[in-house]
């Protein structure tokens, strides 16, 4: 469907502090979602890591499942079908082989379907100046498959929080037609504070498309902390709604309509150029 002909609709943000409980994560995500939708949300998203934030690589492989048997996404899909709205689980870590797993976002539709699938492409192996280090890549086999899901109100491109510093990927989402992007996160309070805002504000200008980014956020199981600050983003660059750093729901009215006339304003998507070098 064009995003011109799409109908508004409330999006929401669901900002959770998920721990090494799979289960208690689990009853979080879904009180949080209950309250997104009697808020009047109808697309609802959750952050990276919904379901775990493990101490470590080993503790992560030790309470990871294959996707047959996670016992999140038969809860989730009923909810979705229960509550009739669109629910994106930020991340699941779903075991893909004895010693990684695949750090994977879910689409379900209101009629409790998977409608799109997503790993994700870009992993985190960096040192921070701060000293903290992060190998996600010794324990996640990474995506190699960029992913618009075509839902009711649109469609939608799917990424999940390290990918958004490669612009190149949403400029691919954009060009198959995304008037949305979700960007669920875990960032780092250093990188948080200092890009975050930025680099969401930018994925949405470059490309006229709003920015649903829902974060982790505080203190975990391994003592990392996480930025919060979930953000909704309109495709002129406005913020329209941002949590704070506590657990919670933010929602916004989102007009696809908006996506097509910033698209006018500014129709940069139209003078992409091939070119050689350097």
């Amino acid at each position: 469907m064009a995003a011109s002909r799409a109908a508004a609709f409330k999006a929401a943000c669901v900002q959770l502090r998920s721990t090494d409980d799979v289960a208690e994560n689990i009853r979080d995500a879904v009180r949080w979602v209950r309250e997104a939708a009697a808020r009047g949300a109808t697309f609802i998203a959750t952050p990276e890591n919904t379901t775990l934030m493990a101490p470590d690589g080993g503790a992560k492989l030790a309470h990871s499942f294959d996707e047959a048997n996670d016992p999140a996404l038969p809860v989730f899909a009923a909810l979705a079908l229960e509550l009739k709205v669109w629910i994106l689980i930020g991340s699941v870590a779903i075991k893909v082989s004895a010693t990684k797993t695949a750090n994977r976002s879910f689409l379900f539709a209101p009629d409790g379907s998977v409608a799109a699938r997503y790993n994700k492409i870009h992993l985190f192996d960096v040192q921070l100046a701060s000293g903290e280090t992060y190998r996600e890549s010794n324990t996640v086999a990474g995506g190699d498959t960029a992913v618009v899901a075509d839902t009711d109100m649109g469609r939608i491109g799917l990424s999940i929080c390290y990918d958004l510093r490669f612009p190149q990927l949403y400029r691919k989402l954009a060009q198959k037609g995304a008037f949305l992007f979700a960007v669920p996160s875990a960032f780092t309070v250093p990188t948080g504070s200092a890009h975050w805002h930025v680099l969401l504000r930018a994925r949405a200008i470059e490309n006229g498309a709003f920015v649903i980014a829902p974060a982790q956020s505080g203190e975990h199981a391994n003592g990392r902390k996480t930025y919060g600050h979930s953000l909704i983003v309109s495709p002129w660059g406005e913020v329209l709604a941002e949590a704070g750093t506590e657990p919670g729901v933010i929602i916004a009215d989102i007009d696809p309509a908006l996506a097509a006339d910033a698209r006018a304003k500014v129709p940069n998507l139209q003078h992409d150029r091939d070119f050689v070098g350097p």
